[in-house]
């Protein structure tokens, strides 16, 4: 469980952050993948700021990318997202 428990918080911490919320959120709600440039230009930050975000968020469980060539392309991670929001509703009807 301790580790569920570091990959929660590293979820939680992940989606703590305003603008990385702004990039889900203004970005992600096509339900398509994007790249690094897309999301910067899309949310108008830096090449290098989105990549700093996208990373954390992939490291938190949000997203899942793949490299094709020279671009990697960034999605949402439904299962694991899925996973957690099933975690809070069931700690929330054992309470």
């Amino acid at each position: 469980m301790a580790a569920l428990d570091e990959n929660f918080l590293k979820f939680c911490k992940g989606l703590a952050n305003a603008n990385r919320q702004h990039i889900l959120f203004s970005v992600f709600t096509d339900k398509q993948e994007h790249t690094v440039g897309e999301i910067a230009d899309k949310v108008g930050i830096a090449k290098s700021t989105a990549s700093e975000h996208l990373t954390i968020l992939k490291d938190a469980g949000v997203l899942v990318s793949e490299k094709r060539d020279r671009e990697v392309y960034y999605q949402v991670n439904k299962t694991v997202i899925r996973e957690y929001i099933n975690l809070i509703e069931n700690w929330l009807t054992c309470c």
